[in-house]
Parts: C-alpha cells; structure tokens; sequence
C-alpha cells in the first residue's frame, strides 16, 4: 500500500511537471480563419447590403451606410463578387475579389479585380473598410454611377427605301415635379389633363408612383400637330413644360398605323418577358411590325460607368460613426467602364408613301367600316393596306374575315374552266334556283336582258348567281378549294405580318356547296386576300401578297395557275367593267379587269350586306371593302374610282 500510493503520486508529479513545461491543451472554441471573412465580405457585396460583415472598428450597419451611396447609382444592378485568393501574413491577410456586372440587354459585362485588408481582431478575422475594395479608384469622394445608352432605332422603309418611320420632331409635355411643392401637384395635374385632354385621374397616379424630382410625361405631340397647345399655355401651369425631342414616327398620326403599330415605353409585361434584356424606360415596339420586328430594329443598348462626386454629406472613407460630415469637393466624372450601343437595322418594307396615304384618304370620308388594299401584281408586293377610322385601330385591310360575295365568282369561274367550260360556253340563268329547299335568286336590279341562255362570260360580267348555282355539279370535290388556291386564296404562309389569306372549307351539304360558288356560306376572305386574286389574274400566275422585304418570299404550292387560264379570267372580267355590273370603273384609264360583289350577312332578315369590289389595271390590283353597303357597285365601286385615278396620277 505504501509502494502504491508512492507510485501514484509520482504519477501526479510527472503529469503536474508536463503541464508546467508548456503541453498544448486543445481549445474548446473552433479556430477562425481569413477565407471566412473573405468569403463573408464577397457575399456582401454581391448582395449590395454589408450588414452581416464584421468589420474592424464597427458594426456592419454602421459601414453600410458609408457602402450603400457608392454603389446607389448602379440602380438594381448587382454585381457578382467572388474570392480568388487570400493570402495570410500572420495576424493580417489580403483577399483579392474578382467582381463581374451584367447589364440587361448588354453583352459586354464589367469585371474589373480588388484588393480587401483583413485583420485578426479579438480571435475573429474582420475586414478593414475603404471604399476602394468596391472598385479601385473609389476613394470617399466619389461614387459608381451607370447610365444607359439607348441606341438608335432602326428606320421603317417603304417602296424603293422610302423611310416611312424615321426621327422626327416631337414636343413632350408634362410635369417637373422637382419644381412643385407636395400640396401644389393635384391642383397642376388637373389643370395640364384638362390643357391635353387626357384622363387626370390615370394622369394623376403616374405622377404620385413618380419620384420627387421625377419629370412625368403627360402626352407627346408632333411639332407641326395643329392641336398641340401653345408653350406660354404650358408654362402658364405651375410645374409644366414642353420639352422639345425627336421619335420614331410615321408621316402623320394614322399612316398606316394598324400595320406598322407603334413605339413606347416597355410595359412590366414587356419587360417581365424580355429575359432580361429590356428594362424599364426602354422604348419598344408595342404593337404590329414595330413589335414583330423589335429586336431588328430596337438595335442593342449601351452602358457607360462613371465615377462622380457624391450626392451626399457626411460620407467618409472612414467607418467611424463619430467622424464628422463634411461636403464632398467637386469631381469631375471619370468613365470606368462604356459599351456603345449598337444601332437598329432598318427594316424594308413594300409600302409605298403616295399610294398608301391615297388609300386613306380615299376612305377617310366613309362613314362604315371600310378598307382598301392594293399588291403590286409582278411581284406580290403590297404597297397599300388602309383602314378607315371606323375600324378603330383594327387591321381590317389584312386579318378582316367576310363573305366576298360575287368577287369569288372569279374563283368559280376558274373552277369552271378546269372543269370543261369557256367564256363563250353556254349556262342558263334563271330568276331562282332551288338547291335541297333552299331558294336563290339574283341581285335585286339584275338586267332582265341577262336571264336565260348567256355565256359564261356574260354571266360573270352581269354577276348572275343563278347561273353559277347552276353549275354546281360540274366542280367536284375539292375542285373549289383547289381553284381559290391558285389564286392565292385559303394558302397558309407566313406573309410576314398579320394577315388572313382566306378559307374555303369543305362543305358536305348541297346548299353550302352552292352558297360557296358565289362568295357566300363558310367561304370567307380578307381584302388582301381578294387583291391578291386580282393579283393573279393580272399576272397570269400565282401571286402570294407580301409586305416585309428581305425574308423569305413565299412560294406557292398545289396547282398552279395557268397563263392561258389567266387570259380568259381576264377576257371576262374585261367585260365587267365594259358592258357588265363593273361600268363604274369605264372611265379609268387602260384596260381595267373588275369584279363586283355584295354579300348578305346577319342572323335574320332583312340582311345586311357587305359591298366589295376588286380591280386591276398595270402593276396594280386592288380590293375594297365597306362591311355595310348597298352593293359592290354602287358602294365600293366609287372609291375604287377614286384610288385608280388618283394612282394613275402619282
């Protein structure tokens, strides 16, 4: 027992003389190590927000009050900030940062490299606050400011290059609120909505989701707009001004409009779609070519860094609390980082200025839903398509879908031919005809001289639907369809815009059959569409309309249309106009071809009908429609007049 007690007390003594000769004890806490900081730091910034930084001397609120006026000017950008080393030298390390900006819309990114001091304080490593590990020439003075360069949008081209949408001299009129004080807003609001006649309520939301200093546009004018108010009207409500700028325009407000849409600024929607390369106060296409052909001609944006004085006082390079604020001096801004932006590409349209501006005017006067297009036949190009203001904004000239009523008896008539007739053949053309119960009869003034045994010709020429009925059981299956096709009718393409070709479906029943022979029933077509019959006709082939230079020209497919088929479609519609229900068109200079047409429509009689008639003479083939009119003739005829003669004038 003695001997134990000796050895275990030996024991004690040897374990006491070890500790006091300095064996390491594990430490419970878990060491600390600069790539933590680091990678902490990195994080922050990426964010835009230090506050969970530690830093030497202060909290991270603290510096990121100092942090966030130097990188305000970036906007919703934020950067990509990653560690690419640290190197340690014993209680101080140096991390370098590679830092990476991206801007919508921009392919260049801004990446640039820093140099962050950490520091061993109190077992914990921190990072030592200057503003130059945000970017290098930062120095308290200054701050990053990015600004976006918008680029030049691309011109809207017509026939032979004719700039159709080009720059040009506009007046925006709105509101600096910078200039009014909060209780004096309302009172200019209302007083400049009633000045421009725009919605003061939906005017005075924008104005209060604006910021303080913000100027919030309330309508934009041409400078030549006769209805533009006067600068000293403007100036006379507090806060207003007209302030003078260039847009992308057409040659007045209407031309063309529904085609070619329109330019603004990027809705949310817009935006929200863009994946990232539109932003907010972009301008944009909003609606038809303008919004097909955007990124063409929308071009792509630039950006430009600055480094410019600081906004505010107090900012400091040191991350004191305490430190006193002082006004920054002056600094002259220094460009960091630019990417120029890159201009639009024009896009070429066929359009032509004096034809389309014709073709609205032609119109302007008709009260009903009317349009008007015309198609350069040696080439399919479209050089007019108007629409009058009664279709509010609609393309009715391209995408309107309506019975063509007798003008398809040219696409019957073609049926016909294939089928084993000519112009000289021989058809009955009764007053009625009776077809599975249903009664059809003739236009109510039909020429009682054209009943009974007439040519083919003649009853193309005098629109006798009876006759044409009566034919019925000589165009087989799809023979119709297959016929319209040819003529360019019910083809499905991309023509490069909106636009309707028309559809002649199938119909089992022996009524629709016969409905379809003379533009009624399930057949429908667009006035494109009928002009590009014409079209046609007048260029003894296929012709499939286009309006967008540069892509890929359609090519039709099925059976072709024929030269000599072509020259009799043209020896009877020759007579329309000379002896038949076309005689409105006798006085056009040359050979003009027509074709007359009214279609009834509506759930119950009496009916309303619509009046077409399409025409073609030279290079030009032209379709005109009005949804509600007495006939083809009597309504539509006139202002195909008009157009001819002014198009023969141009």
């Amino acid at each position: 027992m003695r001997r134990l007690r000796s050895a275990v007390c030996l024991v004690s003594l040897t374990l006491l003389a070890a500790c006091s000769t300095g064996i390491p004890t594990p430490d419970p806490r878990p060491t600390d190590i600069p790539d933590r900081a680091a990678t902490e730091l990195a994080t922050g910034l990426t964010s835009k927000d230090l506050t969970a930084v530690e830093f030497v001397g202060a909290t991270g609120t603290e510096v990121n009050e100092l942090y966030q006026p130097l990188v305000t000017g970036m906007g919703a950008r934020e950067p990509q900030v990653t560690v690419a080393s640290v190197k340690r030298q014993g209680s101080t390390a140096t991390a370098t940062l590679n830092t990476t900006w991206t801007f919508p819309g921009v392919e260049p990114r801004w990446s640039y490299t820093t140099e962050a001091s950490l520091t061993e304080d109190g077992g914990r490593w921190k990072t030592s606050w200057q503003p130059n590990l945000v970017q290098a020439q930062l120095d308290g003075t200054n701050r990053l400011s990015q600004s976006r360069l918008d680029p030049e949008r691309g011109e809207l081209l017509g026939e032979d290059g004719d700039p159709i949408v080009q720059l040009r001299p506009v007046v925006r009129i709105g509101l600096d609120k910078s200039e009014l004080a909060a209780e004096a807003v309302d009172a200019s609001v209302r007083r400049l909505a009633r000045l421009v006649s725009i919605d003061a309520k939906a005017y005075a939301a924008e104005v209060a989701a604006a910021g303080p200093r913000a100027f919030v546009e309330a309508i934009v004018f041409r400078t030549t707009d006769p209805d533009r108010p006067r600068n000293r009207e403007v100036f006379a409500i507090p806060g207003a001004l007209p302030i003078e700028d260039d847009q992308m325009l057409g040659p007045s407000r209407d031309f063309a409009r529904p085609i070619i849409g329109s330019v603004g600024e990027a809705t949310k929607e817009i935006v929200d779609k863009s994946g990232g390369t539109v932003v907010a106060g972009d301008q944009v296409g909003i609606s038809g070519l303008q919004q097909r052909y955007d990124q063409q001609l929308r071009g792509t944006p630039g950006v430009r860094v600055q480094l410019v004085g600081l906004k505010t006082t107090g900012s400091s390079a040191s991350p004191s609390p305490s430190a006193t604020p002082s006004t920054a001096p002056a600094v002259e801004p220094v460009t960091v980082f630019e990417s120029k932006p890159v201009a639009g590409k024009p896009l070429e349209t066929t359009l032509s200025i004096a034809l389309q501006g014709l073709a609205e005017r032609t119109l302007a006067g008709t009260k009903p839903v009317a349009a008007l297009v015309a198609i350069r036949p040696s080439t399919g190009a479209v050089v007019a398509a108007a629409n009058n203001a009664a279709t509010e904004g609609q393309s009715l000239a391209t995408v309107g879908r309506a019975a063509p009523g007798s003008t398809f008896k040219v696409v019957s008539a073609l049926a016909l031919l294939r089928a084993g007739l000519n112009p000289d053949s021989t058809v009955s053309c009764p007053n009625t005809v009776t077809v599975d119960g249903k009664e059809f009869e003739n236009y109510d003034d039909y020429p009682g001289s054209a009943l009974g045994t007439i040519r083919l010709q003649t009853a193309l020429a005098q629109s006798c639907n009876t006759a044409f009925i009566g034919q019925r059981d000589k165009i087989k299956g799809q023979a119709l369809a297959e016929a319209a096709g040819s003529l360019g009718v019910g083809i499905d393409y991309d023509t490069g815009f909106t636009s309707f070709l028309g559809s002649v479906p199938d119909d089992p029943t022996a009524t629709g059959r016969a409905a379809a022979l003379i533009g009624q029933g399930k057949v429908e077509a667009s006035p494109l569409a009928m002009a590009g019959v014409v079209a046609s006709v007048s260029a003894g082939q296929t012709v499939l309309p286009y309006l967008v230079e540069g892509s890929t020209r359609p090519k039709a497919e099925g059976k072709q249309l024929t030269a000599e088929e072509a020259d009799q479609l043209r020896q009877m519609m020759r007579t329309v106009v000379t002896s038949g229900s076309g005689r409105v068109l006798s006085g056009v200079d040359g050979a003009v071809i027509a074709k007359t047409g009214t279609a009834e429509y509506g759930p119950t009689a009496p009916y309303k009908t619509h009046a077409w008639m399409i025409a073609g003479t030279g290079d030009l083939a032209v379709a005109v429609f009005v949804q509600d009119g007495e006939s083809g003739s009597r309504t539509a005829g006139p202002l195909l007049r008009t157009f001819l003669n002014g198009a023969g004038r141009t």
